[in-house]
């Protein structure tokens, strides 16, 4: 323990204090004279001297906790764990593979209907995360204004089907393609831009598209949004408990079963699952191509990526265009699940939550993305009966991920050869 070391957490923990003084230990109260601030209560004030003593006590001995973590990780290397071997490995991902998508497709039969609604939308997360992977974790061009496609590809079924009629099977690759028409349009501008500037523009780009939709209100809604957007159907028949129309058939008539509005959830998830394993399988396959290797490149070097003869452009358009569309098919499922929309679904902390899961999971990696995308939509529920605290401890858990992984939980691999002497 160093004398650095000592002012470190002496600093660290007086931040904390000041932070969460105002945060949980103070409180304003509408008073007739005008608004006062008063002390909270004795349980807050404990909270936050909790905190400060756990944050400077964790600063103080930071340097030794770090190398008993690296002493864990280098024993657990040194303990003779081997890979499997190269013909191994595909056997043991297809009996996971096929275990959990039966884990999947059971499931929702088991569960409730609540639980069953969760699901649904933590895989609209999961093809969320998955289509910003293609663009910040594999090309590498940082995208804050990806809420923009997820918005476009929503109110492309919104409006489709409370104007025109058209049902969700029809609207689904109708939103991704002008997802992906947006994407690709948004290439353009932000060729030339990296870093701090590329994230600008983007972001511009999801505020533009989020202010287009509030003044739109002929055919929007405005904030009032679009309601009673139809739920999917199963070829043709319908999961309501009247049918829509003279000619439409329900579910529960068809099959001779009682109605049970559980139907609906559960179809609604297993149709999230489906395109869900499509999602992972067409970037699985895009990854092995030309294509997925020349993303790599140019997130590496896009000077080193251009002297191999690669043509960033058309490289920023096709990871811009693909990653867009999944962000389509995800809007347009997000809009028959809740069956109602409106600019408010669509601001950029929901930007900021899909970078967050592509960043936790780690960039480039599709299983690291699942996972996130899981945690991040699940973890808030968990903590719902600790509603003042959700944000706190979800900040808590992104600086702990930055400290001691950095790379984030399942990081991407490749496979590498090396070559040696003798």
């Amino acid at each position: 323990m160093s004398k650095s070391s000592f002012i470190d957490a002496l600093i660290a923990s007086v931040v904390m204090l000041i932070l969460t003084s105002w945060l949980l230990g103070l409180q304003l109260d509408n008073q007739p004279d005008g608004l006062r601030i008063i002390l909270n209560d004795a349980a807050h004030t404990t909270w936050v001297i909790v905190g400060v003593i756990l944050v400077f006590f964790t600063q103080l001995f930071k340097a030794p906790i770090s190398r008993v973590f690296s002493g864990i990780k280098s024993k657990g290397q040194d303990s003779g764990f081997k890979l499997p071997a190269p013909e191994e490995k595909p056997t043991l991902y297809r009996f996971l593979t096929i275990a959990a998508l039966a884990g999947l497709l059971i499931w929702p039969f088991v569960a409730s209907r609540g639980a069953v609604d969760l699901a649904t939308l933590t895989l609209i997360y999961v093809m969320l995360g998955l289509g910003l992977n293609v663009v910040v974790g594999l090309a590498g061009l940082l995208d804050l204004g990806y809420v923009g496609f997820y918005a476009v590809g929503a109110y492309t079924y919104g409006i489709l089907n409370t104007y025109f009629g058209v049902g969700f099977w029809t609207a689904l690759p109708i939103a991704g393609c002008l997802a992906a028409l947006f994407g690709f349009l948004l290439g353009f501008p932000v060729l030339r831009l990296r870093g701090d500037y590329l994230a600008i523009v983007t972001l511009g780009f999801g505020e533009i598209i989020r202010i287009m939709l509030n003044n739109m209100t002929d055919l929007t809604g405005g904030p009032n949004g679009i309601s009673q957007i139809d739920k999917p159907t199963l070829f043709g028949l319908e999961f309501n408990r009247r049918p829509s129309s003279d000619e439409a058939t329900l579910f529960h008539d068809f099959f001779g079963i009682d109605y049970s509005s559980t139907y609906k959830v559960i179809f609604v998830y297993l149709a999230a699952v489906l395109l869900v394993v499509l999602t992972v399988f067409v970037i699985n396959r895009l990854l092995r191509m030309p294509i997925g290797r020349a993303w790599e490149a140019l997130r590496e070097d896009e000077i080193a990526c251009r002297s191999l003869g690669l043509n960033p452009t058309i490289i920023k358009l096709s990871a811009f265009t693909i990653g867009a569309a999944f962000a389509g098919f995800a809007g347009s499922f997000f809009a028959a699940r809740q069956g109602f929309i409106s600019p408010e679904s669509f601001t950029f902390i929901e930007s900021a939550i899909i970078l967050a899961i592509v960043v936790l999971g780690g960039m480039g990696s599709q299983i690291g993305v699942i996972l996130a995308a899981i945690i991040m939509t699940i973890l808030p529920e968990m903590a719902r009966e600790f509603d003042e605290y959700r944000m706190l401890m979800f900040g808590l858990m992104m600086v702990f991920m930055m400290i001691w992984r950095p790379q984030g939980l399942l990081p991407m691999t490749r496979p590498k050869m090396e070559m040696c002497n003798g």
